[in-house]
């Protein structure tokens, strides 16, 4: 056998370990996740949250004297 079979056996040899890794790592990590946490949500809008309800707007968030 040439050398250059042996290194493409061994390079993927490493490449199956580190995708064995990373999907050990992905489970570990879904596993230690919360059961009743909810995925979070990324605003895709520019709008700074005008048409969410749960978002107070800037003049109901400052004390009136």
């Amino acid at each position: 056998m040439g050398t250059t079979y042996l290194k493409r056996q061994k390079e993927m040899k490493r490449l199956e370990k580190q995708r064995q890794k990373a999907e050990r790592r992905a489970q570990r990590k879904l596993a230690n996740r919360p059961q009743n946490a909810l995925p979070v949500e990324i605003p895709t809008s520019t709008d700074s949250g005008a048409s969410d309800p749960n978002m107070a707007a800037p003049s109901e968030s400052k004390p009136q004297n």
